[in-house]
């Protein structure tokens, strides 16, 4: 592509937005056609396409990503949208409490803990320890988080990508393999492991699994961001 064509199609962020609205629309139908694999979600097939689009063109991540940072604002509002269903299940959930309190600070940390041992024992370098650290944290909380550690927002949003996209499966293999049924526990493991394409997971699975996923999505968000940076400093310290 000529470099002032380029310069003219990046010049507003109607172009990042317009080339990231049709890879989802494009990689939505590819999905619905495919019969819906778990293993392969329309939002990995949609950034296939806009990650080969960018590299046919010749367009920089950077110049797309300029342009994208206006639906990266969306991220926020999106999050809060998903208390209406907790709102609506919130009887159930009550039922729930106690085990859901137990469950989730352990599960968070090892959310983190695992992709962090994984990576020192691979011998990656802090910063990109501190770019995966947040994996499995909700986008618009995620991106604080790895500011705050020093790490690479580019790289965390793989690690995103990947991470939602490997829970589904896994998830649903170890509710057939442990003969789990309940709604409730699987829609929590998805939004706790799998973020928010857990959640979009969930919430084709029920109403009522939505709901968990927003749940377990949003206290991992919260415990994550007050804890994992504390954790940080006090590891910094004391290596």
């Amino acid at each position: 592509m000529p470099a002032s064509l380029l310069s003219t199609l990046t010049a507003t962020p109607l172009f990042a937005v317009g080339l990231t609205l049709a890879a989802f629309l494009l990689g939505s139908a590819l999905f619905n056609r495919l019969k819906k694999p778990s293993w392969l979600p329309a939002i990995l097939i949609a950034a296939l396409l806009l990650a080969a689009t960018l590299a046919v063109f010749g367009v920089p991540y950077a110049t797309y990503q300029q342009g994208a940072a206006w639906l990266t604002i969306l991220l926020g509002p999106a999050t809060v949208a998903l208390g209406m269903p907790l709102y609506q299940q919130l009887p159930r959930i009550r039922e729930l409490w106690r085990p859901l309190v137990v469950c989730l600070p352990i599960a968070a940390m090892l959310a983190a803990s695992y992709a962090l041992l994984i990576g020192w024992l691979m011998g990656s370098s802090q910063h990109i320890l501190a770019s995966i650290a947040a994996k499995s944290v909700t986008a618009p909380i995620a991106i604080g988080i790895t500011e705050q550690l020093g790490g690479s927002v580019a790289l965390l949003m793989g690690a995103l990508l990947l991470t939602g996209v490997v829970t589904i499966p896994f998830v649903s293999f170890c509710a057939k393999l442990l003969n789990i049924d309940d709604e409730r526990i699987i829609g929590f493991a998805l939004g706790l492991n799998g973020h928010a394409i857990g959640t979009v997971r969930a919430f084709e699975l029920s109403p009522t699994a939505g709901a968990f996923a927003s749940l377990g999505m949003s206290l991992t968000g919260i415990l994550t961001a007050l804890l994992l940076p504390l954790a940080w400093r006090l590891i910094g310290i004391a290596g």
